[in-house]
């Protein structure tokens, strides 16, 4: 965020109406970001993702994918590693993420994280497309508009 925000400074000051000489530290960044609701973000991101344009449309394929957070690392009191990670809904149709879900790797994994996203989008008549990790019967089964393919 440091390296973006160096390289938009003149960009940035105009959008938001600063004159910053410098732009922002990465320890601001942390500070800012340690501080946000990251729950009431995210739900501004999703009202903000369905209401793009295009987003109401009909959407054919959604393709999953999980990944850890860089950065993320931390140690839980067991000594355990912890990461932060993200499963996100893409929508090739559409070619935007019209859904995410971010969840701590130690209490709780990518399936879970999946299995609550899919149970936010309606799926009829969708092709879900994941990795090898979804494809066990239990998961795949699990949801209410699963329909058998022919």
């Amino acid at each position: 965020m440091e390296r973006f925000a160096k390289r938009h400074r003149k960009t940035l000051n105009e959008l938001l109406g600063t004159h910053m000489a410098n732009p922002p530290s990465d320890s601001t960044f942390r500070l800012l970001l340690s501080q946000l609701d990251v729950d009431g973000f995210d739900a501004l991101l999703q009202q903000w993702m369905a209401a793009q344009p295009g987003v109401t449309e009909s959407v054919d394929t959604l393709v999953c994918d999980g990944k850890t957070l860089r950065g993320s690392i931390d140690q839980t009191a067991s000594g355990a590693a912890r990461f932060i990670a993200q499963v996100s809904l893409y929508s090739n149709t559409l070619g935007v993420a019209i859904a995410q879900n971010t969840y701590a790797t130690d209490a709780g994994g990518e399936i879970a994280a999946l299995r609550q996203l899919l149970d936010r989008v309606e799926l009829n008549g969708l092709l879900v497309q994941a990795d090898a990790l979804h494809a066990n019967r239990p998961f795949s089964s699990t949801s209410s508009s699963v329909t058998p393919t022919a």
